[in-house]
């Protein structure tokens, strides 16, 4: 599936073939894939007082999430629901964070956190700036795109920093839907009024 990105976006294409789209600007990006992430309840592995999960979320690219543990470091995303989930926007700043840069990043996704399955390897070599990339690396049923994960949980790991680094800084994350909201849990007659959507879960 093509899709049109905005200007001062580029998109190239890693070792295994799918596509990384990188914008130089501290400030997300427009981007056409729906933002998800205030569905979720967020937690990490560690963090320094003050520098914990809001950071991720706070829009400000000066703020960020400070580790303070054990490796390997992680994010956990957790949905009331069965989500579709296409993409990864994460804002890194190897200039500024130096061997806290994470270097590999591995995506789990699941039902709960105690059966989570890679889906995605992520390889970053001196990263800054805002990187979109898809979640799974399975192409979809048409073949011009790759598939959604359907997951409850999201699970983002810092398997590697760049030199070796221990603790790691990520200066904001998102969670992207597909652009087609025709299946968020595989139901193939979904609503879409503002009315079911508001009892659509229970908080």
């Amino acid at each position: 599936m093509s899709v049109n990105v905005p200007p001062g976006v580029v998109v190239d294409a890693p070792d295994d073939g799918t596509p990384l789209i990188h914008s130089a600007r501290k400030k997300a990006p427009l981007l056409p894939w729906p933002d998800i992430s205030s569905r979720a309840k967020w937690s990490v592995s560690s963090f320094k007082f003050g520098f914990g999960a809001e950071c991720l979320r706070d829009g400000d690219p000066d703020t960020f999430w400070h580790s303070d543990g054990p490796q390997p470091h992680f994010i956990t995303i957790e949905f009331p629901r069965k989500v579709a989930i296409q993409k990864l926007s994460i804002y890194l700043s190897y200039p500024q964070d130096d061997s806290y840069t994470p270097s590999t990043l591995a995506i789990r996704a699941g039902t709960g956190p105690s059966d989570l399955q890679d889906v995605r390897i992520v390889t970053l070599e001196k990263p800054d700036g805002w990187i979109t990339f898809d979640v799974s690396s399975e192409p979809n049923e048409d073949g011009d795109g790759l598939s959604p994960v359907y997951a409850y949980v999201l699970q983002i790991i810092v398997a590697a920093n760049h030199m070796s680094g221990k603790d790691t800084h990520v200066r904001g994350l998102r969670v992207l839907g597909p652009i087609e909201d025709n299946a968020a849990d595989g139901d193939p007659f979904p609503f879409h009024t503002p009315k079911f959507k508001m009892y659509e879960t229970i908080r």
